[in-house]
């Protein structure tokens, strides 16, 4: 299969991929800028908020996020474990579940192959203590005000996940100011503008969310038609189909 070369869009490098692999789902460039969080030696600056196990694997990201609004369960932990080339961090509960399934799915997660777990707000402190001293692998937690902080770092939160909205850039830019030493993640949004904002703010890395597989169907789809039309001209005289029916008077 044929590679293809390209430069990136501010000059700083060149990439190489295969015809089969130019359509990846690929995160902003602007991520770049952010400084990154180092997870047993590798530096991550975008995290893929997807459980989507073909997008999984078809993304640039440089880990994913699989957190879902569902009961966590191990046999979808194994899968994207196993679709991605990058690391995982794995969420085992908050609302719903947690207690003892939680530590069993952090456990799970981590045999498996996850780097870390995300713990959801709701889920107490002293769940996440007992999550701590069973697993060896960072813990991620989420955080929606600056009011969880003191107690969920103290509860073993090694590194914040930040998803406050459009308030996001205000509370990583207070939680960088009382905790200097912390690894951010924050939530970028849909736009280079407010991916820089969490990045100024001071996010060490940024967690993105994809387009859809129907979204993106709808561009591929929307390509195919416009090839469709251009073959069709250029097969009758440059002609569009309603021009050519008035022209021969036929009709299809």
């Amino acid at each position: 299969m044929a590679t293809v070369t390209k430069k990136s869009s501010d000059g700083t490098h060149k990439s190489i991929s295969t015809e089969l692999k130019e359509d990846n789902v690929m995160v902003p460039e602007v991520i770049e800028k952010a400084p990154g969080i180092r997870v047993f030696g590798k530096r991550l600056r975008s995290f893929l908020f997807s459980t989507d196990i073909a997008t999984i694997c078809y993304t640039n990201a440089d880990a994913i996020l699989a957190v879902y609004p569902y009961t966590p369960h191990p046999a979808i932990i194994s899968a994207i474990v196993k679709v991605a080339n990058q690391p995982v961090f794995a969420g085992v509960g908050g609302g719903k579940t947690n207690g003892k399934r939680s530590i069993y799915l952090a456990l799970s997660s981590e045999a498996e192959g996850a780097s870390g777990v995300v713990v959801n707000v709701p889920m107490s402190n002293e769940n996440i203590t007992q999550i701590a001293n069973t697993i060896d692998a960072p813990i991620i937690g989420t955080v929606i005000s600056e009011y969880q902080l003191y107690d969920r770092h103290k509860a073993g939160v090694d590194i914040f996940n930040i998803t406050a909205g459009k308030e996001t850039p205000h509370l990583v830019e207070r939680i960088r100011h009382q905790f200097p030493d912390i690894p951010i993640i924050a939530t970028g949004g849909k736009n280079d503008q407010s991916i820089l904002d969490v990045i100024n703010a001071g996010a060490d890395a940024v967690s993105w969310t994809p387009p859809t597989t129907a979204e993106l169907f709808g561009n591929i789809m929307d390509n195919y038609r416009n090839t469709v039309e251009e073959q069709f001209r250029s097969g009758h005289e440059g002609l569009s189909l309603e021009e050519y029916e008035d022209k021969y008077d036929v009709e299809f």
